[in-house]
């Protein structure tokens, strides 16, 4: 749908709203605005709204109501042009994609050294150093969809950003396969380099600031000068007193995980990531040692969850979108949140059913053909669920958009981490059937966090309030 605005107003109402100031400037014409209330739902039908809300700007359907609200400013980033927004999302998804397979300036220096590398102790430093820098696309992509996005097309987006960062475990070594087939592995590292100096060359071209305080007057907010000085903080740092304090700042996080429903949602993310870089380390080195393959064949391998990886974000492109139109139509108009959490519940089974099957398929040395396509499923689930995971948590906690994303990043990198420790030696020791069906087991178990989500977190929300920041 058209970023671009209408007016309209509603006749047959069943919310109210609440009267605000967008931007600094009254509304005089529309209760309705980028807010929760009573029952913490949206209402996108026009048709909903009581005919108080005359002026309630829509989608070019005329019936999609826009959250937030556009000010009148030009400067706001919800009134950028639909090019420009999406150039952002382009660049924040490639960017997002590298981690895996780095996009700061300092990023690319340690991805040069990673491919200098003369010993492995200094290897294991580069890398260290490059994860350190090269996270902040994956961790903060959702803070720019909230900024320059509507809520109707926030699924949709996110779904395109997550593609980038679900396929890359899997998209990368495909890519070296063919790299160290004919040449030296060092050689693979230099086209990272490579990568991530072009990730950098699209952040300085084509990258702006999307921040936009709704709390202050038009008046008031900061005057755009030059988006290079935007880019390495100079115009924020002369509107520093428009915002928050470094203390309070580091604040947020710590608000946001005491939330319930950010706290569970990691832990969810958590329990189901972790058996995704688990199964991924067995089949690797039951691939190679038990089926014999070469690493050119184990890099071809990973044409199955790069597929797998595409054809979740596929079906979730419509799937997420249809789901959320489903729920709106049978609540007049309606939706809350936890109407997210919905397509999970298609999304766990998959991975639960994938990893049983998968621990059967790799003790009974099965085709590897038929591990392949389970292991397309399982990335398949959890493309899905992650994509729902951050459109429920952005959804229930706009205002805390980088933070609530943060934290299931966090849940991500700690689930891989775990996994990596543990893996190989619980299949070694207990047998692929039994750990894997342990692991099918905590996924299941996982599950219940969604089902008590969908039925308790509208109650928790609402008692626990929203985030509470300086800014």
């Amino acid at each position: 749908m058209s970023d671009k605005g209408s007016s309209s107003g509603g006749s047959r109402g069943a919310v109210k709203a609440e009267e605000v100031i967008l931007g600094g400037e009254k509304n005089a014409q529309s209760h309705y605005v980028d807010t929760y209330w009573e029952n913490g739902a949206h209402v996108l039908d026009v048709h909903q709204l009581q005919a108080g809300d005359a002026g309630v700007k829509t989608a070019s359907d005329g019936v999609m109501v826009l959250i937030p609200q556009p000010s009148s400013d030009p400067n706001d980033p919800l009134n950028w042009s639909p090019i420009k927004k999406h150039i952002i999302l382009t660049v924040i998804s490639i960017v997002a994609f590298m981690p895996d397979f780095g996009s700061s300036m300092v990023a690319l220096a340690t991805a040069a050294w990673c491919a200098a590398a003369t010993s492995f102790e200094s290897y294991m430093a580069a890398r260290i150093l490059n994860g350190f820098f090269s996270i902040v696309a994956q961790a903060g992509g959702l803070m720019f969809i909230q900024d320059i996005f509507f809520f109707h097309e926030h699924p949709r987006k996110i779904n395109i950003w997550s593609g980038a960062i679900i396929v890359s475990p899997y998209l990368g070594p495909l890519i070296t396969a063919f790299i160290i087939n004919k040449l030296k592995w060092p050689v693979a590292f230099w086209v990272f380099t490579a990568f991530t100096a072009l990730c950098w060359l699209l952040v300085v071209g084509f990258m702006d600031e999307t921040i936009y305080n709704r709390n202050i007057p038009r008046e008031r907010q900061p005057v755009p000068k030059s988006r290079l000085l935007r880019l390495v903080g100079v115009e924020q740092w002369r509107s520093r007193r428009t915002r928050q304090s470094f203390g309070q700042a580091i604040m947020r996080p710590i608000i946001a995980i005491s939330k319930l429903p950010v706290l569970l949602c990691t832990i969810y993310y958590f329990l189901n990531f972790a058996w995704i870089i688990g199964v991924n380390a067995t089949i690797s080195i039951w691939l190679t040692s038990i089926y014999k393959f070469t690493p050119y064949n184990l890099g071809m391998f990973y044409f199955a969850p790069t597929i797998g990886s595409l054809l979740g974000a596929g079906v979730g492109h419509w799937l997420h979108d249809l789901v959320g139109k489903l729920y709106m139509k049978r609540h007049n108009g309606v939706i809350t949140p936890e109407a997210r959490l919905l397509i999970i519940w298609l999304a766990s089974p998959l991975m639960a059913v994938s990893i049983l099957v998968l621990g059967f398929a790799l003790e009974h040395t099965w085709h590897y053909m038929a591990i392949a396509v389970f292991c397309a499923i399982q990335v398949a689930g959890i493309m899905i669920a992650t994509v729902a995971l951050n459109a429920y948590l952005l959804d229930a906690y706009p205002e805390g958009s980088g933070e609530v994303g943060a934290w299931i990043v966090v849940g991500r990198t700690l689930g891989g981490f775990m996994a990596t420790y543990i893996e190989i030696n619980w299949v070694t020791k207990s047998g692929l059937v039994n750990a894997f069906g342990a692991q099918t087991g905590i996924t299941a178990a996982a599950g219940l966090i969604i089902v008590f989500l969908g039925l308790f977190g509208q109650k928790i929300r609402q008692k626990q309030g929203r985030m509470t920041f300086a800014m």
